[in-house]
């Protein structure tokens, strides 16, 4: 069901409320820094491509959810496709607890790696974005035992990756 005209929010509304949530969404799905700018204006491209089908407001985060998800799945395939480039500048120097923070969102980042789409979507959303498994199962379009077979099933991978890591030596945020 989409919202009477008047009481539709503008893309503005929609963006100022949201691009937080549906940056931390890509980041979490796999889209690099590095192109993250460039897939969060994706998202709000096609959020207002389909503005029409906007429902209430409590379904807003899901149906972002599910635009963010086929985004980061086209980044990453296209960013797999690519070959690195040279950077044109050095980094700039970063004090030591900020290298600390990069480091252990690179090994979140890495550990969710490990993770199949469909795992990593119902972890991301129970464990980061705090959704209920109700309307994790909603976003990702699964029965709810699904939804909870695949969370088990992430918690396992994880767990495996973890200790695969520690066992050979790795240092570990």
């Amino acid at each position: 069901m989409t919202l009477p005209h008047h009481d539709a929010p503008t893309l503005r509304q929609v963006f100022e409320a949201h691009a937080p949530y549906v940056g931390r969404c890509l980041r979490h799905l796999g889209v690099a820094d590095a192109e993250l700018d460039d897939a969060l204006q994706e998202v709000f491209m096609v959020v207002h491509r389909r503005m029409h089908e906007l429902g209430p407001d409590p379904s807003m985060r899901s149906w972002l959810y599910a635009i963010s998800l086929r985004i980061a799945r086209a980044h990453r395939r296209r960013a797999a496709r690519r070959r690195d480039r040279p950077v044109d500048e050095m980094p700039e120097p970063v004090s030591e607890s900020e290298a600390r923070r990069v480091d252990a969102r690179d090994a979140a980042r890495a550990l969710l790696a490990a993770l199949d789409d469909d795992k990593r979507a119902v972890f991301v959303l129970y464990h980061v974005e705090q959704m209920s498994m109700r309307e994790v199962a909603e976003v990702v379009g699964c029965p709810l035992q699904t939804a909870y077979s695949r969370l088990k099933a992430a918690q396992r991978v994880l767990q495996r990756e973890i200790a695969e890591r520690r066992r050979r030596g790795e240092a570990w945020p």
